[in-house]
């Protein structure tokens, strides 16, 4: 007992916030800027031309995200491939593109809880997410508790 004790009060006393970041993406993005890449997939995602900015469902999310950060939105077009390279190179601070739960990346990012359900060609259930940099916990918690904040249809 005076173990765990000892334990809890060097925790207290190190002023450990709990989630963290350790590379700092929540602390570097809030009121910065918010590195994300977009890959095309409609309705999610649509890269119109080289300088406009990405439409679709999940850009209008992550321009309200960033809003709530006060950071502004520095977008990063590819495709899946690079883009997963340049979030792991901590490059980048969210992918997004029409992913589900299901995604072959989820070894190789943090995915977001689902924040909407939709059914797929053949009638399954889609979960969709977004990708953040694994470790990133505080950052992950903050853009969870947005998404989880809205109303998306189905």
């Amino acid at each position: 007992m005076l173990t765990v004790l000892m334990v809890l009060g060097l925790v207290a006393g190190c002023s450990v916030t709990i989630p963290t970041d350790p590379d700092g993406t929540l602390d570097r993005a809030r009121g910065g800027v918010l590195r994300v890449g977009v890959s095309p997939n409609p309705p999610w995602t649509e890269l119109p031309g080289a300088d406009a900015e990405p439409r679709g469902l999940e850009a209008d999310l992550v321009r309200d995200f960033a809003a709530s950060l006060d950071a502004e939105v520095e977008w990063t077009p590819g495709g899946e491939e690079a883009l997963m390279g340049a979030l792991d190179r901590d490059e980048l601070d969210l992918v997004i593109g029409g992913l589900t739960a299901k995604s072959p990346w989820s070894s190789h990012a943090a995915l977001t809880y689902r924040y909407t359900a939709t059914t797929g060609p053949e009638g399954e259930e889609e979960l969709h997410v977004m990708a953040a940099p694994m470790g990133e916990n505080a950052f992950l918690v903050e853009l969870e508790r947005f998404l989880l904040g809205k109303e998306l249809p189905r």
